[in-house]
């Protein structure tokens, strides 16, 4: 099994995994691949570290998509580092009424803060940017590289906790028209608000009364997008990758979020395990032949580095035969442990060689 036979058909590919697998050159390998047979492809990803720039050769990466130039591709590979903050405003944009409206919104210091501490508010914004792209259509593969494993997990239930949140008693009278709502503030919060405003010069009540009046207006969209986010989230347009080291911690972890995305109802395509230590290359003994070959220090020294690698390679087979039991036939695709850590994109294009292995050319949409 390749990774271009689980992209067969698929416009979406989410990857996850825990942390330190090789997540990030993974996803990027997999756009690369894509774009190489000839697929217009963009990779995302919220990892504020630059290893995606980094490895795709770029300088930096923002909140726009950005073209790749590689030499020799049939498609086209862009990528982009999200900016919850930036998508946000865009959302708050969108579904402002008129601009008054927006700019009440975008201007308020409670927006500013919640919009830019809001727990949660990475990952959903991360399903938002998805969503955004795949409705405009400009795209055959949106490749997404996703948070650390346990992380992941508030990125797919984000959209839930938005519309949760939205509908929620508490958020209602909040959205009572002008100060009416905020009387639900217990008259000590009251007291606690009137001695800020003496210290500090900010009416904070005045700015809360201020943007809930303003974001009542844009609930609904809101609530309505979220849902909407949900439902691509488990189309037949999307598939989940996870990705793995053959490390026993990562294969629970693996193994983990396998049975989460099946109780969500997601849609699965498979696993790739990342840095495996082939056993082809540790078969039988050196016995003495290092050390007539070499001399017997050097020999020796070979010779241990040589079972080293074999009880690694024997320990990966143990973990990933565990692995396959549970997912029952579902694929696996491997790649093996490289000499060097993949930085570039000559390293991304030696992942492509085992993550596209057997995969047939698809054609581009458009």
């Amino acid at each position: 099994m390749s990774i271009g036979a689980l992209l067969e058909g698929r416009s979406i590919c989410i990857c996850a995994g825990a942390g330190g697998v090789g997540k990030t050159t993974t996803s990027a390998a997999i756009a690369l691949g894509a774009a190489a047979r000839g697929r217009k492809v963009a990779v995302l990803t919220i990892d504020p570290a630059r290893r995606l720039a980094s490895a795709l050769g770029l300088p930096e990466l923002g909140n726009e998509e950005r073209r790749v130039h590689v030499p020799g591709l049939e498609g086209e590979l862009w990528a982009m580092m999200l900016d919850p903050k930036r998508t946000f405003d865009d959302l708050v944009e969108s579904y402002a009424p008129d601009e008054r409206t927006r700019d009440a919104v975008l201007s308020n210091r409670i927006y500013q803060e919640l919009s830019a501490a809001v727990a949660g508010s990475t990952e959903y914004m991360a399903m938002e940017k998805l969503y955004e792209l795949h409705a405009e259509g400009r795209y055959d593969l949106l490749v997404l590289d996703t948070p650390p494993t346990r992380n992941a997990l508030d990125f797919l239930e984000a959209p839930e906790r938005l519309s949760g949140f939205i509908d929620s008693r508490s958020l209602k009278l909040l959205l009572a028209p002008g100060r009416r709502g905020l009387k639900v503030l217990s008259r000590g919060t009251g007291l606690l608000f009137s001695v800020l405003e003496r210290v500090t010069g900010v009416d904070l009540l005045a700015d809360l009364s201020a943007f809930f009046n303003s974001f009542g207006s844009m609930a609904e969209g809101f609530r309505e997008r979220a849902v909407r986010v949900r439902e691509l989230l488990g189309a037949p347009e999307t598939v989940f990758v996870l990705v793995s080291s053959p490390q026993r911690s990562a294969v629970d972890e693996a193994i983990f979020f396998r049975r989460r995305l099946a109780e969500a109802g997601m849609p699965f395509g498979g696993v790739i395990v990342n840095r495996m230590h082939e056993e082809g290359l540790a078969k039988g003994k050196l016995g003495d032949a290092g050390a007539e070959l070499l001399g017997e220090r050097l020999g020796r020294k070979v010779e241990r580095t040589f079972e080293d690698y074999r009880r690694l390679a024997e320990r990966d087979r143990d973990n990933v035969a565990r692995l396959a039991s549970e997912l029952d036939g579902e694929p696996i695709v491997r790649v093996p442990y490289f000499d060097e850590d993949v930085y570039d994109l000559a390293g991304l294009r030696r992942m492509d060689e085992y993550l596209f292995r057997r995969a047939r050319r698809s054609r581009r949409r458009r």
